[in-house]
């Protein structure tokens, strides 16, 4: 039922409109407030705040349609909201804090952000340099992030800092909530990417930007193992939605290749090309058996750190074998900008970077070998 409504709700209220989007380089708000109506945004959250408590299943199921919509800055606008922010407060909010919060980021009211990224710290969170100093009844934050998804029309920020000095390692991290207009608090300027153009994305600047201390998410200096944990759920997002746009590239180029003649026949008579599209479809139904099984397994409490590591580097690397592939049977039009495939190359390319580089998960993998 979640899929055939996500699938509808693509149909009718993205894909009519994201090319425009595109251009913007931002998902206009009210979209997200009808995905909130319609209850896309709380799959996982509490049913008091108004969300379905469902499992990581659930979000498997929406990571993977997002991706099938062929619009991947769309896709991760939302993505970062429900599964890479918003989890932060779930999982170490008070009560106050999420009763304050969490109605609004269900509904689409108020759109979030997660800020761990700087410039030299991406999968290194113990190389982050932005730090909050204690004083009296706030923490002074300075430092900055950068590659922050919904960073310029974002509303709600989780932001990573050191709390013990620049120089102490992971064990000093802490997490905090800002918000839009906090004094001190800035976006230094959008950040234009190859690909996910509809995604805004940014620097963020903190300058003696004063926290109240009611805003300190989780315990002081355990905010390392709260990022830790959710960038388990991170990449088995980004691995399903990795999944859904190698599907629907596949379809895409079905489609044309069945229609398109050249030499008297069409691009599907050639073996060569039907037999290439045929074993990328088997290679994307194995990746998708790893994804929902790992996930299961997950849902029945099971330690899945070295799977999710593959199921980020399968997917990643996958995906973009898919749309060169793809783009090349498309031919010239598949390098024009009216063409599908071309802006679903660019959006690919980025799953074998974002949520841990392949390297970084080829290393988790290669830890739990021996």
């Amino acid at each position: 039922m979640l899929r055939d409504a996500l699938r509808r709700f693509v149909a009718k209220e993205i894909e009519p409109f994201a090319q425009q989007w595109e251009s913007d380089g931002f998902v206009p708000r009210e979209v997200l407030r009808k995905m909130g109506d319609q209850g896309f945004l709380g799959i996982r959250q509490a049913e008091q705040y108004g969300g379905a408590a469902m499992n990581v299943l659930g979000t498997i199921v929406l990571a993977e349609e997002l991706g099938r919509s062929s619009f991947g800055g769309f896709a991760i606008t939302v993505l970062v909201h429900t599964d890479m922010a918003s989890p932060h407060l779930q999982h170490a909010g008070n009560r106050a804090q999420l009763d304050r919060l969490m109605p609004d980021l269900v509904a689409g009211r108020k759109i979030a952000a997660v800020a761990m990224t700087e410039a030299g710290a991406g999968s290194d969170l113990a190389g982050m340099r932005t730090t909050a100093r204690l004083d009296g009844d706030h923490y002074i934050l300075n430092g900055a992030k950068m590659f922050i998804t919904n960073g310029v029309h974002g509303d709600v920020y989780f932001v990573a800092a050191k709390t013990g000095g620049a120089g102490r390692g992971h064990h000093a991290i802490s997490m905090f909530i800002l918000e839009k207009g906090m004094p001190g608090f800035s976006v230094a300027r959008p950040l234009h990417k190859q690909g996910w153009l509809s995604s805004d994305t940014a620097e963020l600047v903190f300058e003696d930007c004063r926290v109240p201390v009611e805003n300190l998410l989780g315990e002081e200096n355990k905010g390392f193992y709260s990022l830790v944990r959710n960038l388990q759920n991170e990449r088995l997002t980004l691995g399903a939605q990795a999944l859904g746009e190698a599907s629907k590239a596949i379809e895409i180029t079905l489609d044309y290749v069945t229609q398109r003649m050249a030499f008297g026949q069409t691009l599907w008579e050639k073996q060569a090309i039907r037999q290439k599209l045929a074993m990328l479809l088997a290679k994307v139904e194995a990746a998708r058996q790893l994804i929902y099984n790992t996930a299961w397994r997950d849902t029945q409490g099971h330690s899945v750190v070295a799977e999710v590591s593959m199921v980020k580097a399968l997917c990643g690397e996958l995906v973009n074998e898919v749309m060169y592939a793809c783009q090349q049977f498309h031919g010239g039009f598949g390098y024009m900008r009216e063409a599908p495939i071309e802006r679903m190359v660019r959006d690919a390319r980025v799953q074998s970077i974002g949520g841990g580089a392949t390297e970084v998960m080829l290393e988790e993998i290669a830890k739990r070998m021996v």
